[in-house]
This record gives C-alpha cells, sequence and structure tokens, in this order.
C-alpha cells in the first residue's frame, strides 16, 4: 500500500511539475545538473528546495523512530499520520497554485521512505524501486550460480514493484480527471494506514499484557 501511494504521487508529479518526480530524489538531482549547466538560478532554487523537503522528512522520521528495526509500536502511526497531513496540505497548496505544496508532498515521500527503511533494517524502499529490481537481478543471478532462491523475499519485492506500478496507474487516470485534488487519494490511504495500525499496536499490547 505505500508502494502504491508513492507510485501514484509520483505519477502526479511528474504529470503537474514538468515531468519532475517527487517520490525519490535521482530524477531531480539530474534536473539541478542540467539547470545549473542553463545557468536558470530560479529553477535551481526550486529544485533544491524539493531535495531538502524530502531531506526534511527523512530527518522527522529519523527523530521519531529513535529504537532499532523491526520494533512493533506507535510510532509509525504517528509517522504515517504525519504523512497524511502533509498531503493533505499538499493538496490545498497545490490546488491553489502554490509551489509549497510540490515541497509537502517530498517531505511526505522521504518521511515514508526513511520510515520504511527503518523499519526492514535498510533492506527495503517503497517511493522507488531501482534497487528494488537491483535485489531481485541479484538474487535470479544467484540462482544460476546454484544458490538457493528465497521466494518469500521475491514476492515481497514483486508485490512492492506491482504496487508502485499501479499506483502509478491509479495516480495518472485520477489526474486526469481532478488534477491535484487527486492527492487526497493517497492522503485518505495515509490516515486509514494510521488508523489501522494503531488499533493493531493495542490490541496486539492488550494481548502482550493479558499473556
Amino acid at each position: 500500500m505505500l508502494a502504491l501511494v508513492a507510485g501514484f504521487v509520483n505519477a502526479i508529479g511528474l504529470l503537474g511539475f514538468n515531468h519532475q518526480p517527487i517520490s525519490h530524489l535521482s530524477g531531480t538531482a539530474t534536473l539541478i545538473g542540467t539547470e545549473i549547466a542553463d545557468g536558470s538560478l530560479t529553477h535551481v532554487f526550486h529544485l533544491v528546495m524539493v531535495v531538502i523537503s524530502f531531506l526534511v522528512g527523512a530527518a522527522i522520521s529519523g527523530f521519531v523512530l529513535r529504537s532499532g528495526a523491526l520494533k512493533l509500536g506507535r510510532h509509525y502511526s504517528k509517522l504515517l499520520f504525519i504523512e497524511a497531513l502533509c498531503l493533505f496540505a499538499a493538496t490545498y497548496l497545490l490546488t491553489q497554485n502554490s509551489e509549497y505544496g510540490l515541497y509537502l508532498a517530498s517531505a511526505a515521500c522521504g518521511l515514508q521512505n526513511a520510515m520504511v527503511t527503518t523499519f526492514s533494517g535498510a533492506v527495503i524502499r517503497t517511493t522507488h524501486v531501482t534497487g528494488i529490481f537491483t535485489d531481485l537481478g541479484i538474487m535470479i543471478g544467484a540462482k544460476f550460480r546454484g544458490e538457493v532462491f528465497d521466494k518469500r523475499k521475491a514476492t515481497l519485492f514483486l508485490l512492492i514493484i506491482s504496487g508502485f506500478i499501479a499506483g502509478g496507474t491509479l495516480g495518472a487516470t485520477v489526474f486526469a480527471i481532478y488534477q491535484f485534488k487527486a492527492l487526497l487519494i493517497p492522503a485518505m490511504i495515509c490516515l486509514s494506514l494510521a488508523i489501522s495500525y494503531s488499533i493493531y499496536t493495542a490490541k496486539a499490547g492488550h494481548a502482550t499484557n493479558h499473556k
């Protein structure tokens, strides 16, 4: 679901901001280089702000998640709630033709990517799939060498890739109809995930206490 959210947001960025990605920084960093070469300082400043926003989002996640990976707790629901707020605010600002909305959307993606990275111990990313495809390629190559193929891990990777592509498809479809109001959908998904995770952790904690 988080990969779907990222793919959705990124599709809106690509369609609504001169083909500018939001959920990852590789393309943005490249654009910074090309704009510097063109001498367009205004565009450079805008792109740098996108990068800084992503970094701020990741920093928020790093501040909230003080403990190690794979620990059940309410911190994740807090971060999902913050991500939802960022996307709701981004929707409003973008419908008002404010570029600050783009910065909030970028911060939401940075927060999500850092959250999942911390949770998975730097194994999984959800806001881009370059690393996922790389890991899959490594696994396939190792299989041909005779090593055991981790089907569970491969299934997870394929689900993330499918979610990201599905999010991009859905984002492009809804954006064509509702423009930037389409961001309300990933915002609602994040809010729903935050509430669901809060309920799950509460029940898990209650069960543990009874044991």
